[in-house]
C-alpha cells in the first residue's frame, strides 16, 4: 500500500468509529411522542381486533354487580 492509500483508508476508519455527540432539539421530542402514541393506538386495536376475532369483546364486567342489601 501506498502512503496515500494508508492516509485515506485511516481515515474512513477513523470517521466510522468515531462518537459524535448527539444533540436533543425539540422537534425529536416531539417525534418520540408521537411514535409512542402511534404504538399505543395501534396495539390497542391490535388487542381489540383480536378480541372481536375470538367473539368475545372485552367488558368491564361480564354480569351486573350484586346488589349489597343491609347486613
Amino acid at each position: 500500500m501506498s502512503i496515500f492509500e494508508i492516509a485515506v483508508a485511516s481515515q474512513i476508519w477513523a470517521r466510522r468509529h468515531e462518537k459524535r455527540e448527539l444533540e436533543f432539539v425539540e422537534s425529536d421530542g416531539l417525534k418520540i411522542l408521537l411514535r409512542v402514541a402511534f404504538v399505543f393506538v395501534a396495539f390497542t386495536l391490535l388487542i381489540a381486533g383480536l378480541n372481536v376475532a375470538a367473539g368475545r369483546p372485552q367488558m368491564l364486567a361480564q354480569q351486573s354487580a350484586p346488589v349489597v342489601t343491609g347486613r
